[in-house]
């Protein structure tokens, strides 16, 4: 006789009454989850969890005697629980939203100051899909980004072009990123240690509509590379970052020597809008042998048969390692379908872009 799994047991956090019985309602319509409690605050959240620990918190920021954040972060330094932030946050406080996800957050899913239930029951896939992915993450210490003055130099794994090589050659060949659950850092980790002449690159990180635009912007400071929110119709350039922007599909599309990205709306593709596989499909379609294929840390299977579509178009493939994932969801599908030629930890994902573009290069 098989022994049933045991379901995510969840301990939701927020100040606000209509907001835990909407978040009952959701999460303990799907069969695999348990509400073990519904909270208003840290403190009451704490004593219960001495009593019994859930596998998933969710916590709002703003409450009384104690703010999510805070709270998250004495969690995560006591005793690790995969949190996620349900919040109403905007466009202007997203620096909030990067603070919660380097405190620890797995997820975070925005909620409007108004129409709350309604949005909520709306977003009940989303809410439900990043409590399981919560329930998957691997919260064991990763390591830290690597600083400016360690960062992979191009000179070291790219040959110079040959004499008389024409400009359009360094930009006809495209590297494209799909990422979900525990991107954000993994994405930090990768672009900050790629050189300023690094392959032109386009990334698909699943994240909510409004905070693309602050997560390139983070990004762009940190990193040598120039990152920024993707336009319609722009060109991908050679040391330049592409980030699609939230709620909207991202195409590669050829343009002369060159490539650009498309901006579309359009419905859910793979559970989600931006979605990897319409940028891994669009690549294989409109670039491929001229291009490389990376799926990164993610739950689900976004990106898995859109990266074999690069590879069975000539493409080269790579995918992120178990240990370094902060949920192998999307890698383990593309690995286990045949999509990735190779896999690699996510400190060496930067490298291995590198010695790809190179490859790439020479085989024109």
């Amino acid at each position: 006789m098989t022994v049933p799994a045991r379901k995510i047991r969840v301990l939701i956090v927020d100040d606000s009454a209509s907001v835990r019985e909407t978040m009952k309602e959701i999460l303990g319509s799907d069969p695999d989850i348990e509400v073990i409690g519904a909270v208003s605050d840290p403190f009451v959240a704490a004593a219960h969890i001495r009593q019994q620990v859930p596998d998933v918190l969710t916590l709002d920021v703003e409450m009384p005697r104690m703010d999510g954040i805070s709270f998250l972060r004495r969690i995560m330094a006591q005793r690790p629980i995969p949190a996620v932030i349900c919040s109403s946050l905007t466009e202007a406080g997203s620096d909030t939203l990067f603070q919660a996800l380097e405190a620890g957050a797995v997820e975070v899913i925005t909620k409007p100051s108004l129409g709350t239930r309604q949005f909520l029951l709306e977003s009940r896939i989303r809410i439900i899909d990043a409590v399981k992915a919560a329930a998957q993450a691997n919260l064991r210490p990763r390591p830290p980004a690597r600083p400016p003055e360690g960062k992979l130099s191009a000179d070291a794994v790219l040959a110079p072009p040959a004499s008389g090589e024409a400009i359009g050659r360094t930009t006809d060949k495209i590297v494209c990123i799909g990422a979900s659950t525990g991107g954000t850092d993994a994405l930090l980790t990768v672009l900050r240690a790629l050189p300023a002449d690094c392959p032109p690159i386009a990334v698909v990180q699943h994240m909510p509509e409004h905070f693309t635009a602050a997560f390139a912007r983070r990004l762009d400071g940190l990193c040598t590379i120039r990152v920024k929110e993707a336009a319609n119709g722009e060109a991908l350039l050679r040391g330049h970052a592409l980030i699609a922007p939230g709620n909207r599909h991202m195409l590669i599309k050829r343009n002369g020597a060159r490539y650009q990205v498309e901006l579309r709306e359009g419905p859910l593709v793979s559970r989600h809008r931006p979605s990897v596989d319409v940028l891994f499909r669009s690549a294989a379609r409109h670039a491929g042998a001229n291009a490389m294929g990376v799926i990164m840390t993610g739950m689900g299977d976004d990106g898995a048969h859109g990266l074999l579509e690069m590879r069975q178009a000539g493409a080269l493939t790579l995918a992120q390692d178990e240990e370094s994932c902060i949920v192998f969801g999307m890698p383990r599908e593309a690995i286990r379908i045949g999509a990735a030629q190779r896999v690699a930890a996510l400190e060496h994902l930067a490298s291995e872009i590198l010695k790809g573009y190179a490859v790439l290069q020479r085989s024109r």
